[in-house]
């Protein structure tokens, strides 16, 4: 079946479509304290609710990139009940093929929870921190492991070893490609159950209006199969946290003169 309509069908109960809480997504809008009119761009944007909070709280413009045709559409939605006004836009397209008018230029990036759209946590961080001006905020969403994952829960969830790191390894990345981590918003197992059993509740309520669609059968098993692995395995392997970096300012040499 469709990714995107698999991936709409399975998420039409959340918000925030990555396991973190509206209330933790408040306290990362808020730590942000961008300038107003600040520029922005979020990739992977879901159903834009990260986008519409920066332009509620700072008047921020700019630009939501989602490769979903379901969620872009939601984002639009969503911005004209909320902030129809605000100078932000949503396009449907491959976030890696995305580039600001000029490098340097944005005062936050951030692509949090699709590291897999750059080719992982490495090359996100670089993506994003080509973007941001010096003092910018680069922010990511990124799994760890929590500890050594069994082989058969790789095997069951289609992950390899290799895919993710640790929490510190993550936080360090950032680090060594020239950024300041400020804080990070660590997930909680309720924000994991949440956001695994709002896909079961979706898929649940999906099959019992909609009895006729084609796709059942495959979207049943699909999440079956994935709450089988959660359950069993991840719920106690896979951890997940938002990095909040920020893009170091040069320092001039000793005895520079700005004049």
């Amino acid at each position: 079946m469709d990714t995107w309509k698999f991936y709409d069908i399975t998420h039409r109960e959340h918000v925030v479509c990555n396991p973190t809480c509206e209330e933790k997504l408040t306290r990362l809008v808020e730590l942000l304290r961008l300038p107003t009119n600040a520029h922005v761009v979020d990739i992977a944007c879901g159903k834009g609710e990260f986008l519409i909070r920066l332009a509620e709280a700072y008047d921020a413009r700019g630009v939501g990139i989602d490769i979903s045709p379901f969620f872009i559409a939601d984002a639009e939605r969503r911005l004209k009940a909320r902030a129809s006004s605000a100078g932000i836009t949503f396009t449907q397209m491959n976030g890696a093929d995305f580039k600001p008018d000029e490098p340097h230029s944005l005062d936050l990036a951030s692509c949090i929870g699709a590291s897999w759209i750059f080719g992982g946590h490495a090359n996100t961080l670089e993506a994003l921190i080509s973007m941001v001006r010096p003092g910018g905020w680069v922010i990511v969403g990124e799994p760890y492991w929590q500890q050594e994952p069994s082989g058969d829960y790789l095997e069951a969830s289609g992950c390899a070893r290799e895919d993710f790191g640790s929490h510190s390894s993550n936080a360090e990345a950032g680090e060594q490609r020239g950024t300041e981590l400020v804080h990070t918003i660590v997930s909680s197992k309720d924000d994991w159950d949440r956001y695994e059993g709002l896909q079961w509740y979706a898929t649940s309520e999906y099959v019992r209006t909609h009895p006729d669609d084609p796709d059942l059968v495959e979207v049943v098993e699909r999440v079956s199969s994935a709450r089988a692995a959660y359950l069993r395995w991840g719920r106690d392997t896979l951890g997940w946290a938002i990095y909040m970096f920020r893009r170091r300012t040069p320092r001039l040499p000793s005895g520079t003169s700005l004049d």
